[in-house]
């Protein structure tokens, strides 16, 4: 208590006595994901208008980054990643100036490695992890620290909602499947970037929970109905592009190969013939049939006047026309 009591005692009567400006106190690198702010607290008992001067020294000489400025708070971010500074502060006055007050710092080092982002999705009785590594403000091309840490990987914890038994696991790609899950159970879970080379762990993100599904296997019958819907399904679409291709086949056979009507009395008649098929039939003939000619011959008026008689005349007509070998029978 004495020992705090007194730099306090001591920085009151300089003010008062001497008139001597006090140095910033609780100077500080605040420094997350390569986001560098120098932070620090104006001096005790100092009732007038205080300014502040922060610089940085990389090789050769000290350079201002921020003069005569009221904050007291300084952006160190556009600096080099790489390499050790030395930075400093001090307060001004009108008329007196503090000591400076130095820090050194190590951006790669020093730095806080942020939380990861991360997005959960439930597939099949698993959980699928996508993880985003921490953006750099104020870099070209959305730098993220996975350029400047090579050996970035990812550490990830899982466990059942409303349990403390954590599960663990790590992998260096951006994506990662949590199987062997219980199905439609809650599972929380939280990320974290580990830099290998330096054995630097950065922070945990916010708990992310979700619910896993079905394990992925499907029983017998699943497969069964998928089966005869398929084959049903199929056999529906057969029957109907052949039922459409007969539609359009008869119109077209309508159009350009007009069907022919036979008659209705010709149908009856072949149906029911009037005669026999061996009254169509021709007779044969035979070359040693021998039959008889008949001639009809008209009566005229001279006839009558003829000496010989008609039935005479009618006779050897009759006579001339036998064959001459039906002449000696």
């Amino acid at each position: 208590m004495e020992r705090s009591f007194q730099p306090w005692l001591y920085s009151c009567l300089l003010i008062t006595v001497l008139g001597i400006l006090p140095e910033p106190k609780n100077v500080r690198m605040n420094s997350v994901n390569l986001k560098n702010i120098l932070q620090w607290e104006p001096p005790d008992f100092y009732k007038g208008n205080v300014t502040y001067t922060a610089q940085y020294k990389s090789y050769r000489s000290f350079e201002d980054k921020c003069k005569n400025i009221n904050l007291t708070s300084c952006d160190f971010s556009d600096i080099s990643k790489y390499g050790n500074y030395i930075l400093r502060v001090k307060a001004e006055s009108e008329d007196d100036q503090s000591d400076w007050v130095n820090i050194t710092f190590c951006p790669l080092e020093d730095t806080i490695i942020g939380p990861p982002g991360i997005q959960v999705e439930s597939l099949a009785g698993s959980l699928h992890l996508h993880f985003s590594y921490p953006n750099i403000e104020n870099e070209p091309n959305m730098w993220t620290l996975r350029d400047y840490y090579y050996s970035w990987t990812y550490n990830v914890q899982y466990w059942k909602n409303g349990t403390n038994d954590k599960l663990e696991k790590n992998t260096p790609y951006d994506s990662e499947v949590l199987t062997n899950l219980d199905p439609w159970t809650v599972y929380c879970l939280q990320v974290q970037g580990f830099i290998t080379d330096k054995k630097r762990s950065g922070e945990w993100s916010q708990p992310v929970c979700a619910q896993t599904t079905e394990n992925g296997s499907h029983p017998y019958w699943t497969y069964v109905t998928v089966i005869i819907v398929s084959t049903i399904v199929v056999l529906m679409l057969v029957l109907g592009c052949f039922c459409m291709l007969w539609y359009f086949y008869r119109k077209v056979k309508c159009i350009f190969f007009p069907g022919y009507s036979f008659p209705q009395h010709l149908k009856e008649y072949l149906e029911q013939p009037s005669y026999g098929i061996s009254f169509l039939l021709p007779v044969p003939s035979s070359e040693s049939e021998s039959f008889d000619k008949l001639s009809v011959i008209e009566e005229s008026e001279n006839t009558g006047h003829d000496a010989t008689g008609p039935c005479d005349y009618s006779a050897e007509v009759l006579q001339q026309s036998l064959l001459p070998g039906e002449k000696n029978t």
